[in-house]
């Protein structure tokens, strides 16, 4: 099941990209792809991701996160983003030109990302926001790339406070594989 998109021809805009992740969170929480999923559901142990839509303009995934594996800070090459939080939490940390700032995401929270946007993205445990005992089961969240990722730079932060760019690479996953 795939919603109607009505693509403009021009580059979508994050608002627009935050109303497709949440039209295709409510798809993938109605059931609708659920044929897409591991038997068995995602794995615990390590990060998992699938393609729910993809054209020249737009590329939509859900993706799993787990404990202690990291995207490292990054940005999305020419490409827009946004994400909504399915279930579980995550944290990003992203770069704010001057330091490095963390935000917790719980589901039903989205994010959009301009261009420029720096940032990481781990499993949070929910016990951060709920004061309760920390899930083991694996964070979901929609993501979506317009237009579709084709490079991710990776950075570091120096000890002058600045970022460096490590390296870029090529790629037309989601998060960097």
């Amino acid at each position: 099941m795939s919603p109607s998109l009505s693509l403009a021809p021009a580059r979508l805009r994050p608002a627009d990209l935050l109303h497709v992740t949440d039209r295709f969170a409510d798809d993938v929480l109605a059931g609708g792809y659920d044929h897409l999923l591991p038997v068995g559901g995602p794995p615990a142990a390590e990060r998992w991701f699938t393609r729910l839509h993809g054209t020249e303009e737009l590329d939509v995934w859900l993706i799993s996160w787990v404990p202690e594996r990291s995207t490292e800070l990054h940005d999305h090459g020419g490409s827009l983003g946004a994400l909504t939080v399915l279930s579980g939490s995550l944290r990003e940390t992203r770069w704010d030109g001057s330091a490095l700032r963390d935000r917790i995401l719980v589901a039903g929270d989205q994010a959009a990302f301009p261009l420029g946007w720096v940032h990481d993205v781990v499993w949070a445990p929910e016990s951060l926001t709920t004061g309760g005992v920390a899930p083991t089961a694996p964070t979901l969240s929609v993501h979506a790339y317009s237009p579709p990722l084709t490079a991710m730079s990776y950075y570091a932060v120096t000890d002058r406070n600045t970022l460096r760019r490590n390296r870029t690479e090529l790629t037309d996953a989601p998060e960097g594989d």
